[in-house]
């Protein structure tokens, strides 16, 4: 990690810092001059903003950097839940102000991203139909292991393969997580036949992808009526059911109004599982709906079958804590130029 990164997260820690308390709080070997020349550089590139005068100067992260900025994960998780210093409760301007001006890639990011999906456009010149089918099939069989791993489920991949294809289910393993497995089947062949239908998102739209994942699992339908926690933090989502919707339809705004496709896609992964609108089925919802953002657009779908489960909900955990989507955006580029690379 960087110097400018390092100081960027002491102030996210402690906002309205002095030069001084900067260069005491992180105990800087570098010269007042030297530390005096990065703040200025993290000024004027929109990382840190600046409040005051000569004495009175105070420095704190910009809104920008506090979505996109660099955070530790290992140091961050070294302290247990209890003893983070996080946001507890949804913050209500992050989807309204924050976020509609926030670029969550970088250019080289950006860059980056676009070269993979024109070579994703490339592997398709030629497939034949049926070829084309093949390879969803093989995404999807591996989507929906990995989605279904995520939230425990026991089945093993070639279990998947067989539950899926031959409608074979494993022994040892319970007739819920089959279920799991062949609704994220269901709803992934939904989007494929109807491929525009998350070309915009709505509240409604996202309840039906939700409806296929959960159907015959005992999971209450529609907005969540009561309060739910989440293990392993303790910031605690919406628990009033208008308060919940205004919250999906001001994301659905936001996700619609965004041009970028992969900045869609990512927001979809984030924002449905930070708002927990569903008793359960969240994140399963969230990566189905990201998925089908990216098809809708003509863009590669994702399967996320190398990344680490508990990776993933670290990741999501600092979302959750601090709106801070670096660990999920490296997630999500990591996972897209895989998808690339694998299949078509």
């Amino acid at each position: 990690m960087t110097r400018e990164n390092e100081i960027l997260q002491f102030l996210h820690y402690h906002p309205g810092s002095s030069r001084t308390e900067i260069e005491t709080g992180m105990n800087l070997p570098e010269s007042p001059a030297t530390v005096k020349r990065i703040i200025a550089s993290l000024v004027e590139s929109g990382s840190a903003i600046v409040s005051g005068q000569g004495r009175a100067t105070r420095y704190s992260v910009s809104p920008q950097a506090q979505v996109t900025m660099e955070l530790n994960i290992d140091t961050y998780f070294q302290r247990e839940t209890d003893e983070r210093e996080i946001q507890t409760r949804f913050n209500f301007g992050l989807i309204n102000d924050i976020l509609p001006k926030v670029n969550l890639f970088t250019a080289e990011e950006k860059e980056l991203l676009d070269s993979l999906q024109a070579q994703f456009i490339r592997n398709l010149e030629g497939i034949t139909p049926n070829e084309y089918r093949k390879e969803m099939e093989r995404l999807g069989i591996d989507l929906s292991w990995k989605s279904s791993q995520i939230e425990g489920n026991t089945y093993s991949l070639l279990e998947t393969e067989r539950l899926l294809k031959e409608k074979q289910s494993a022994s040892g393993k319970t007739k819920e997580e089959a279920i799991m497995l062949l609704n994220h089947k269901d709803a992934l062949d939904f989007v494929l036949a109807e491929p525009d239908y998350l070309k915009e998102i709505s509240v409604r739209r996202i309840e039906d992808l939700h409806a296929l994942l959960t159907k015959e699992m005992n999971v209450d339908k529609g907005i969540r009526k009561r309060r739910v926690g989440i293990t392993g933090t303790n910031y605690y989502p919406l628990d009033n059911e208008h308060q919940i919707r205004d919250a999906l339809e001001d994301s659905c705004r936001l996700i619609n109004a965004k041009e970028n496709i992969f900045e869609k896609a990512l927001l979809a992964l984030v924002l449905l599982s930070y708002i927990q609108a569903f008793s359960d089925g969240n994140k399963r919802t969230a990566r189905i709906t990201s998925n089908a953002i990216l098809i809708a657009n003509k863009y590669c779908p994702i399967s996320f079958r190398t990344v680490d489960s508990v990776d993933y909900k670290k990741a999501m955990l600092i979302f959750y804590e601090q709106n801070n989507i670096s660990a999920f955006k490296k997630i999500f580029i990591d996972q897209f130029a895989f998808a690339v690379r694998t299949y078509f």
